[in-house]
């Protein structure tokens, strides 16, 4: 009984904290002619519900493209009209086409909030609270703490009940995938998992170890066997998954190319506004854009991008081990998110997902890790006048993981997995303290993201350099991104096997 209420107390705050963010403005709020990403999403509702099937991606007199046009895969398509009806019933104007663009009332923005808390509360949270109660060590109180945390995390939190998408519906399914595969129920996670894919494509960053776990589960078992039908078993839900949810696009050849043309829009260039990535990083010293060809700079992100994802992807393959696994899809997206062709700032959330799920084995890295993908969106959120909601959610976010999950104290060289580094240096620095340098840079980092939090609030940049601190943000995140990187993929291909406990999933 105790534990129902502290799970219950958990998803209550989970909850009152969403709505509470959203209470605050949203992206591009009382700024037309294109206003931002919630007239976007509330577009897609207009043109869904008032255009026939075989409009949706196309330019037409009823659709310019120039003016959010949908570049979202179908299942996002769906639920925007999904919405849409629902939004019909309480007032036409929401919905109707060409009039209702840049519509903005306090019941509409109320209605709009309650889809996204809606879609969480159908999807995101009882994946979190499943997977941290069949996956996390402990007991069940530390187990609802792990999932508090992961609820409170505040990058997702401001993005989508701040400035406003739906990323808890791509991110919930890839966790239901997650589940899935953990519980050896490999079908239904591979559902769940295109699902997810079919509803935002950059669920791409997590593709190549979903397939390399199944694939290695599938040649640990024989592939002149049981793992032969089961890939093939797993191949057939795959394409019918896909074939469903392209049903309505696939009677004429040119639906879906125009699909994948909207989805992937290699003409916006290599990178847009200052994302905390390689390439906006090194565009400060090196202008990549202009010295570079386009095919120049596909060719150049993809070979890095492969580069960084094949070593713990080909590990994921020989010992597919859901911690193996875990540890994929944080190195996966964080190549991605790094080195791969248009990234915006908020695909930081993709790599976010993963990190949550180690949060409960390796606190104190999890924690540095999404309180530093939060800080990298700073200038997003500082343009959508999000300030008091981060500033209230991130100090939250760090007091609550640091109490619940005793981050601090958690965090020797074994729960760093820094041990096998302890034993190269104990011979020539045998006085070396690896964790107590591990705390000091972490309590350091969180002193300059406070710095710069507060310089880019209230100190104006110099004439000649007006994005300065958006520039220092970016690169200041991408140089910790770049660590974590490094050592993420260190932990998953020098550490054999996960720490004792670890729950059998094949």
């Amino acid at each position: 009984m105790e534990n129902w209420s502290l799970i219950s107390l958990c998803v209550l705050l989970g909850l009152t904290s969403r709505w509470a963010v959203s209470f605050h403005s949203y992206s591009g709020a009382g700024k037309p002619p294109m206003f931002g990403d919630y007239e976007a999403q509330r577009h897609w509702q207009e043109l869904t519900y008032n255009l026939p099937v075989h409009e949706w991606y196309f330019n037409t007199t009823n659709n310019d493209l120039n003016y959010w046009g949908l570049d979202y895969p179908p299942l996002t398509a769906y639920h925007s009209l999904a919405c849409a009806y629902i939004a019909k019933l309480f007032n036409p104007e929401w919905v109707e086409l060409h009039a209702s663009r840049g519509y903005e009332s306090h019941s509409h923005k109320l209605f709009m909030r309650a889809t996204v808390l809606f879609a969480d509360a159908l999807i995101y949270i009882p994946a979190v609270l499943l997977y941290c109660f069949y996956f996390c060590d402990g007991s069940p109180k530390q187990k609802v703490a792990t999932a508090f945390c992961i609820l409170m995390y505040p990058g997702l939190m401001l993005i989508d009940y701040g400035h406003f998408q739906y990323n808890g519906v791509s991110l919930g399914l890839a966790l239901w995938g997650v589940l899935g595969l953990g519980l050896g129920w490999d079908l239904f996670g591979s559902v769940a998992f295109v699902l997810a894919l079919n509803y935002k494509q950059m669920e791409l960053y997590h593709a190549l170890p979903f397939f390399c776990y199944l694939l290695g589960k599938c040649v640990k078992h024989g592939l002149n066997g049981q793992g032969f039908f089961h890939l093939v078993k797993i191949s057939l839900t795959v394409l019918v998954t896909f074939a469903l949810c392209w049903m309505p696009f696939l009677s004429d050849p040119k639906q879906p190319l125009q699909v994948l043309h909207r989805l992937f829009p290699v003409g916006r260039g290599l990178f847009e506004d200052k994302v905390a990535n390689t390439w906006c990083s090194l565009n400060v010293l090196i202008k990549i854009k202009t010295l570079l060809s386009r095919e120049t700079q596909l060719f150049l992100s993809f070979a890095l991008t492969v580069l960084f994802v094949l070593p713990s992807s080909l590990k994921l393959l020989s010992k597919p081990t859901l911690w193996q696994f875990k540890l994929a899809l944080v190195n996966s997206s964080l190549a991605f998110f790094l080195f791969s062709f248009q990234v915006h700032e908020k695909s930081i959330l993709l790599a976010a997902l993963p990190v949550c799920l180690v949060i409960n084995e390796m606190p104190l890295i999890a924690v540095w890790f999404l309180l530093t993908s939060t800080f990298s969106m700073l200038p997003l959120l500082l343009k959508d006048g999000l300030l008091l909601p981060y500033v209230v959610t991130s100090l939250a976010f760090l007091f609550l993981s640091l109490y619940l999950l005793s981050a601090l104290e958690r965090s020797t060289d074994e729960e760093l997995r820094l041990a096998p580094y302890r034993k190269l240096t104990q011979h020539f620095l045998p006085k070396l303290n690896l964790s107590r340098i591990v705390k000091w840079k972490f309590w350091l980092s969180l002193v300059a993201m406070a710095a710069l939090s507060i310089t880019s609030v209230w100190l104006e940049p110099p004439p000649k350099l007006p994005d300065l601190f958006p520039v220092l943000v970016s690169i200041f995140s991408f140089l910790h991104f770049l660590g974590f990187v490094i050592y993420f993929n260190l932990v998953q291909l020098m550490e054999p096997q996960r720490r004792k406990n670890q729950k059998k999933t094949n």
